[in-house]
């Protein structure tokens, strides 16, 4: 990648965007999509499609003011224990209808903070899942999430001795400032004795999540970090760029914007990341993961492997997602589905007999078409044009003819190629991937730029 970059120049592209580990993103997810929508769907699967299993376990003790995720902020035990119950209830009405013999392919515990459940109570979720799901493949990825403020051996034993093989722990910045800033402390020595207890239990696959963009911080800051995390035995990186939007996440109103970095700063930092863990021997993968060159998905990414889906990116693709607990998405073919977001509707639905649908989707063929092409150019930085009309029937240029256009600025900048069989997304035009799928988004064009709500691209 050059060193020449004039970043900003490049600031002019941080706009609002999507991040795309959907297409169509949330926003278009309906409450018109009922639990009666989603019963059809199941009930209508093919038994010969793999499973994925999603786990949402959405408890924290305390708020870090960058997350965006849906949590639930407690220190009782009672409430961990009537979740427990509940998720049972979810499990038991979503057999009824759903082909549990089916082989699992995925199975993954997100949050909040599962390791904030107990060992005991880790060991009894985890049962309750295996008595309804049986068919785990021998080569199923089984993942956690994982706050090593939150972790201990026992913890530990029960994950492996259950088949889990990859941890993802949550890190985002070493620098002392930064942690304070954002509530989470979290010393280098706390995070090192968790990556090593894992080591020795016999987990496989280590990620670290690290995030840029965060108060406080500058390249000399984000290099020292990136230093640390190195010295940790991680196979894989994950660097996400910060989404700030305050108008959803209330705890990230305590930030003072201010003291956001620019975004020609947050550009330097992404670009001193690419270039220092590549000469360190991780490879880019997709928009913002890195891994060691014997990772599967660093081998997926030359044979075109590579999916993406509300986890990140997974080798595991043709498998039904099915999200199970509190805000959990799951999606298919042709559908994505959101459980409701506040516990008492949860319990209450699930209380009825239900299961607690909140909203979905339904895709039509061209949404289908268009999520084909989002998902392959973010994976993989490229597309094979070809196939895509070989498999929908349809002339890319002609039918495409408004995103070619929209996508002339990036060829003129250099970023990319555009062939008549294929494009090419380079190295530097990787920086910017969300804004170069953005004109495949039929979704986007139709809302003016002044009222697009979502995280700034750069």
């Amino acid at each position: 990648m050059s060193s020449n970059l004039d970043f900003d120049k490049f600031t002019k592209y941080s706009k609002p965007g999507p991040r795309y580990t959907s297409y169509p993103t949330a926003p278009e997810f309906s409450e018109s999509f009922t639990e009666k929508t989603y019963i059809d769907i199941l009930e209508n699967q093919k038994s010969s499609r793999k499973l994925s299993l999603y786990f949402h376990l959405p408890f924290c003790r305390s708020a870090c003011y960058f997350c965006g995720c849906n949590v639930v902020f407690t220190s009782k035990e009672d409430k961990k224990e009537r979740y427990i119950g509940y998720l049972e209830k979810e499990l038991e009405i979503l057999s009824k209808h759903l082909d549990t013999s089916r082989e699992v392919l995925q199975m993954h515990f997100g949050g909040g903070t599962p390791t904030f459940f107990s060992a005991e109570q880790l060991d009894r979720i985890i049962k309750l899942i295996k008595k309804h799901f049986k068919n785990f493949s021998d080569e199923a990825e089984i993942s956690c999430e994982i706050d090593p403020r939150f972790l201990d051996q026992a913890q530990t034993d029960i994950l492996v001795g259950h088949g889990f093989n990859r941890v993802s722990f949550g890190v985002q910045d070493f620098d002392e400032k930064v942690q304070k800033t954002i509530h989470r402390i979290q010393p280098f020595e706390l995070t090192d004795n968790a990556v090593k207890m894992v080591r020795k239990a016999g987990i496989k696959s280590v990620n670290m999540d690290l995030i840029y963009g965060l108060p406080f911080q500058t390249s000399e800051t984000f290099k020292k970090t990136l230093e640390m995390a190195l010295k940790l035995d991680t196979d894989r990186f994950a660097v996400f760029n910060y989404a700030h939007v305050p108008w959803m996440k209330k705890t990230m109103r305590k930030i003072d914007e201010t003291t956001l970095p620019h975004p020609s700063e947050k550009l330097t930092i992404l670009k001193y990341t690419i270039d220092y863990l590549t000469s360190n021997g991780l490879r880019m993968i997709g928009m913002d993961h890195f891994a060691k060159p014997d990772d599967e998905l660093f081998l997926a990414i030359d044979k075109g492997e590579l999916h993406r889906n509300f986890q990140g990116y997974t080798t595991k693709g043709g498998a039904d997602l099915v999200g199970v607990g509190l805000t959990s998405i799951g999606d298919g073919v042709h559908h994505y589905v959101q459980n409701v977001k506040d516990m008492k509707e949860y319990e209450r639905l699930l209380d009825e007999g239900h299961l607690p649908v909140h909203r979905g989707l339904t895709l039509n063929d061209d949404d289908v078409l268009r999520k084909a092409v989002i998902m392959e150019m973010m994976s993989n930085f490229k597309l094979n044009i070809t196939n895509i009309e070989k498999e929908f029937g349809i002339v890319f240029a002609e039918y495409f003819d408004d995103a070619l256009e929209k996508l002339k600025v990036f060829e003129e900048e250099g970023l990319i190629e555009v062939y008549k069989d294929k494009i090419l997304v380079n190295t530097t035009g990787t920086l910017l991937i969300r804004n170069i799928v953005m004109p495949f988004d039929a979704y986007l064009q139709k809302i003016p730029e002044s009222k697009r709500r979502f995280s700034k691209t750069v």
